[in-house]
């Protein structure tokens, strides 16, 4: 994430980014946990991942993306993210962590979710200062909280 543009003291982004870090820091303690062969725990931290995931993609969709995806400068940008959201729900969704190959394919995806996070971190997010208006932001916050209906939206700081 880059630190110049501000992206992290809009409070709906700072929640988009908190979300991030804590998939990425669960799938890092997954790739850990599979590595000393504590399947127990690595599939533990792959329902986290697949439950955070699924409430922050929820709100990114009917939110962000929704307005932004609006603009046919974003859309296909947005309809890509979108897809990679899918392809990684449906692993997770049936992801065997005794099978080598699904060991090998959540490797992958791991690394594949961090090229998304750079894509939304360093480039959506980023345009999103300047894309959205007032009311934009108010739909895309209306999303998210609907998506985290216990969490409330932190101010900036």
């Amino acid at each position: 994430m880059c630190h110049y543009c501000g992206c992290r003291q809009i409070p709906l982004l700072k929640e988009f980014i908190a979300e991030h870090e804590a998939v990425t820091n669960a799938a890092g303690d997954a790739l850990r946990a599979l590595d000393a062969g504590d399947l127990r725990q690595a599939a533990a931290l792959l329902d986290t991942m697949e439950a955070v995931l699924l409430a922050h993609w929820k709100g990114e969709e009917d939110g962000l993306f929704a307005v932004m995806g609006q603009d046919p400068e974003y859309a296909p940008h947005i309809e890509a993210l979108v897809r990679e959201h899918r392809t990684l729900a449906a692993f997770l969704a049936t992801a065997d962590l005794t099978s080598p190959n699904d060991v090998a394919e959540f490797r992958e995806a791991v690394a594949e979710l961090h090229h998304h996070i750079a894509k939304e971190e360093d480039g959506l997010f980023p345009a999103s200062l300047t894309a959205l208006t007032a009311d934009d932001w108010d739909a895309a916050i209306a999303a998210w909280r609907t998506a985290h209906p216990h969490t409330p939206l932190h101010p900036p700081g």
